[in-house]
């Protein structure tokens, strides 16, 4: 099996809207998960670097539940430099690292678009690896076409 480095993003936590719990108290132990888990809409934006080049808009849709996974579920556009847009959607996991304020992020990403230039993000899915820096919060993830 071959994979080919698509693109990688890095985004920046421009907001969250709590539904009850509070993330930072969460994700740095000050709180426990309540027991029917949380949910997080956080928004993000940022940079789009390599074979699709632009800018990135969305949110995560985010939930931890009561064991403490984080369920990830990313929607959003990518405007590219020459003014395409691609639908963007990641689904996946986050897993907290020990002591750190880090989270790694494990992702399937489904790209769509009707731009002829970028018509073939549409034949297969993506998948992704990266980070989450809470201290930071900044996102880095890597994706690759299989």
């Amino acid at each position: 099996m071959s994979y080919e480095k698509i693109f990688e993003y890095d985004l920046d936590i421009t907001g969250v809207t709590d539904y009850g719990a509070d993330m930072e108290a969460l994700f740095t132990g000050r709180e426990s998960v309540p027991l029917q888990g949380a949910q997080f809409d956080v928004t993000l934006a940022g940079p789009v670097k390599g074979r699709v080049t632009g800018a990135m808009r969305g949110i995560d849709y985010l939930r931890v539940r009561p064991d403490g996974r984080r369920e990830l579920e990313l929607r959003g556009a990518i405007e590219t430099d020459d003014g395409s847009r691609i639908a963007f959607l990641a689904v996946g996991v986050g897993s907290a690292r020990e002591g750190e304020p880090m989270v790694d992020l494990a992702v399937k990403i489904d790209l769509l678009t009707a731009a002829a230039a970028y018509s073939w993000v549409n034949a297969k899915s993506a998948w992704g690896s990266g980070d989450a820096d809470l201290t930071a919060n900044k996102i880095h993830v890597d994706v690759y076409l299989h």
